[in-house]
């Protein structure tokens, strides 16, 4: 993408009331407005909220959104010239119940309130597979725990990924750590039962990964208290 493009994204990005870009600074310095309020003052309703990290485009958390009205849905990315093609497409179809927030993952224990989130999905993460890369892992051991502290008691994360690396070294953390797996698959549409959620939505991606056979895995989980 050239850099004007970027930057007429990220100008029509700041017009579109669906989008939040804190700077760090008000992240991690000053308590931010939204934190333990998205519900009160952005949807203005009291429905579950979700999170889907990494959101890319955003079109899996526009897809969720318009399958589950009765649920808020928030895509998280730095990289905002990507999410904007969702938060478009979200005001373009009066899709009211999808926010996107740009920001680092790492920082967001600062962007949302202790028990105020009631699922995560992380769809298709870097799996970060040099060992030095394994601090920025989605589903590492410092990850789950700022997640679970953001999460209801009884929360849920999701984890949907075609790196078959990224399913067995989560699978085996979440056992090692005593964690509670609830569901997994190692090839969600090659094996019969997958839940709805899981199928129902493709991103871009996801569906290029399908024509090449390549397998899609998912495991849905409890954090435990640490």
């Amino acid at each position: 993408m050239g850099s004007k493009n970027k930057l007429k994204r990220f100008k029509e990005n700041e017009t579109f009331s669906n989008v939040f870009q804190p700077t760090r600074d008000e992240l991690v310095n000053a308590e931010f407005a939204l934190k333990g309020n998205w519900n009160d003052t952005v949807f203005k309703n009291d429905h579950p909220l979700v999170l889907e990290l990494g959101c890319g485009k955003g079109e899996y958390s526009v897809a969720l959104a318009q399958k589950y009205p009765e649920k808020n849905f928030i895509g998280i990315d730095i990289k905002g010239a990507r999410f904007w093609r969702g938060a478009k497409t979200a005001v373009e179809d009066g899709i009211d119940n999808v926010a996107f927030l740009r920001t680092q993952i790492e920082l967001i224990e600062y962007a949302f309130a202790e028990n105020e989130v009631d699922e995560i999905w992380i769809t298709f993460p870097d799996p970060q597979i040099k060992y030095k890369r394994t601090k920025h892992r989605l589903t590492n051991s410092e990850f789950l725990k700022r997640y679970k502290h953001i999460l209801k008691p009884d929360g849920i994360v999701n984890l949907k990924t075609d790196s078959e690396f990224m399913h067995g070294y989560t699978l085996g953390l979440l056992h090692g750590e005593g964690h509670e797996v609830l569901y997994s698959n190692h090839d969600v549409y090659r094996q019969e039962g997958s839940p709805e959620e899981v199928t129902s939505i493709q991103t871009f991606y996801e569906s290029q990964y399908l024509e090449q056979n390549k397998p899609i895995t998912y495991i849905r989980f409890k954090i435990k208290d640490s």
